[in-house]
């Protein structure tokens, strides 16, 4: 079985690991782009991403990147706790959660895949059209400096993020992302260690919000390195170019009142050597993704809000649920519909749930509830009702851990 893969960023990297490891050796992977730089900030990868990374047997090589996060923990506008709880192996998961910046994630994973896969990652290609032919096949058509080129397989993958070309060929009329109204600033700061120095924090609420999770331990010095995204609603149209570096001032002082007694919102805002700015943005649940035998990974797929931090992990669970049903099913075609039976409907409901905030909503409730602080948040959002949010996120995400401990593998028998 020859197969395309579409795009060389988190989801098409770990497709081609996941079909090599699945025993699915002739692949080719094309990049639009002339040069990975693995660009990009910081990325959570939750246990159940952590999981599929190990089962690949490149676990160790992506947490020598990151570090543990123990606790995530959100808070309202004045730094009052809304809610706390464990993550990973302290929560019970079999395997961690990852903070990694994804700039190196992208480079590791592209290293092993130089490493493991016959076929280079060929640089420099964009998809212009793809082609059914009549024995089943399917022949991409790409733009390069030195002209067309045009590769047949039996199967391509799109994993070509938000913006797509397969998804483009197969919705032409779909137009942008939507955009929320709500704009993202992307950091990396240095700044004195918060909390125990490894926790995950957000402060705020559905009009702006703040997050903020370390990338290392601290120095000798007390400070680390700290991944951060403000955001805030804005006036406008969402076209924003994408990673448009600004400048931190205007940004930090968006958030001068929040000084906290644990964290200097503003000041780890204005200590960042870069900011760049996003529109956040997601894309519609669709009502396919297989046509023929082409179909859709990861971003293409199912362009999601942060909320929750689980694009990147969803984009590997993505990967490796494609590789097991490709390499165990009777036909090519029942391998697609087989994964796309088990991935799209999840994908459709997690959008959604995204679109309502996601596990973040408790920090909304804190909002609505009590704008102006609480001396208990008891009375405001009883414990019950927060946990049952946080614990409804992870069934739909697929990362409870009584359900993930217990889930059969990914990885195909031999």
């Amino acid at each position: 079985m020859k197969i395309i893969i579409v795009g060389a960023g988190i989801g098409g990297l770990a497709a081609a690991l996941s079909l090599h490891e699945a025993g699915l050796r002739d692949i080719t992977v094309y990049e639009r782009s002339a040069a990975i730089r693995g660009l990009g900030v910081g990325i959570n990868l939750l246990p159940h991403a952590l999981r599929e990374l190990t089962e690949l047997g490149v676990a160790e090589t992506i947490a020598a990147l990151g570090v543990e996060p123990r606790t995530l923990a959100y808070f309202n506008r004045f730094g009052q706790e809304v809610w706390s709880e464990p993550r990973g192996i302290a929560a019970g998961y079999r395997w961690p959660q990852l903070s990694v910046h994804r700039g190196r994630l992208q480079l590791a994973l592209r290293d092993l895949a130089d490493a493991r896969l016959a076929e280079p990652i060929r640089l420099g290609h964009r998809l212009t059209d793809v082609v059914a032919n009549e024995d089943g096949s399917e022949t991409a058509r790409f733009a390069t400096d030195a002209g067309p080129v045009d590769d047949t397989a039996d199967v391509i993958i799109g994993a070509d993020g938000i913006h797509s070309a397969l998804r483009a060929l197969r919705y032409p009329a779909e137009g942008a992302p939507p955009w929320s109204g709500l704009t993202l600033w992307r950091g990396v700061t240095r700044i004195p260690a918060f909390l125990d120095g490894r926790t995950m924090i957000m402060a705020g609420d559905a009009e702006q919000k703040f997050v903020a999770y370390p990338l290392s331990s601290s120095a000798d010095d007390g400070r680390m390195l700290v991944n951060f995204i403000a955001e805030r609603r804005v006036g406008g149209s969402g076209d924003a170019d994408w990673n448009r570096a600004v400048d931190p001032a205007p940004i930090a002082d968006l958030f001068r009142d929040w000084r906290f007694d644990w964290l200097d919102v503003p000041g780890a805002i204005a200590a960042a050597e870069e900011i760049l700015e996003y529109p956040m943005v997601d894309r519609d649940a669709l009502p396919r993704w297989t046509f023929g035998r082409t179909t859709l990974l990861g971003d293409a797929a199912h362009a999601m809000y942060p909320n929750g931090s689980n694009g990147g992990s969803q984009a590997i669970l993505d990967a490796r649920t494609l590789a097991f049903h490709l390499s165990t099913a009777d036909t090519i075609d029942e391998g697609l519909a087989s994964y796309e039976d088990a991935r799209r409907p999840a994908m459709t409901s997690l959008l959604a749930g995204t679109r309502a905030t996601g596990p973040e909503r408790v920090m909304q409730l804190a909002y609505e509830r009590a704008p102006q602080g609480f001396s208990d948040i008891d009375q405001v959002i009883p414990e019950v009702e927060r946990a049952k949010i946080a614990a409804d996120y992870k069934a739909a995400a697929g990362f409870l851990p009584s359900i993930l401990n217990e889930r059969p593998s990914l990885t195909p028998s031999r």
